[in-house]
């Protein structure tokens, strides 16, 4: 502290992300991937695409079972099967701020791919959140240019929180789609 009282710091202010968590059913409760790693991948995904709106922004994330899954999947995207992520973002432009919207992960299905690809759950977790943040600020994996950029901050945010590549060595996971 300067004499006369705190100092005053010329920084802008920046973008903030508040994360909810919200849980369904009780799979999720004995897995290793507790509220401070949600968080800390919701962060990591968000840190590599900073709005340019120095505002608040917050996300909900809703950890659910196959079953809650397969019902929105089946609602919003008319396939009748569970899927591991889907992203719901809040109003009509992406990334603007406020209400983000909504990421769900669907605890089985999570569960198989990670032991699939012999990858630890919270590292899979982890990656999904990522995406699903991504998502929600309007970025997609629709064309091939916005797969790979997509890719590179995915990569680069779970680097960020000491996870691997994903995708190193492999062809793309089958990530969900963002829905309407």
């Amino acid at each position: 502290m300067t004499e006369g009282g705190p100092s005053r710091s010329n920084a802008e202010p920046s973008a903030v992300l508040a994360v909810e968590i919200v849980r369904h059913g009780g799979a999720w409760e004995d897995s290793k991937a507790g509220d401070a790693l949600v968080e800390r991948a919701a962060q990591a995904g968000f840190a590599v695409v900073i709005p340019e709106n120095q505002a608040a922004y917050d996300a909900t994330i809703v950890l659910t079972d196959d079953a809650e899954m397969a019902e929105l999947n089946r609602t919003w995207r008319g396939k009748d099967a569970p899927t591991n992520v889907l992203s719901f973002p809040a109003g009509d432009v992406p990334g603007e701020p406020g209400p983000l919207g909504d990421i769900v992960i669907a605890f089985e299905t999570t569960q198989r791919e990670a032991n699939d690809g012999n990858t630890p759950f919270a590292d899979h977790v982890s990656h999904l959140v990522v995406h699903g943040v991504l998502h929600l600020l309007g970025l997609d994996h629709m064309q091939d240019d916005e797969a790979e950029r997509m890719e590179a901050l995915e990569t680069r945010a779970l680097a960020s929180i000491g996870i691997a590549d994903p995708y190193q060595g492999e062809s793309a996971t089958g990530l969900a789609e963002v829905t309407p």
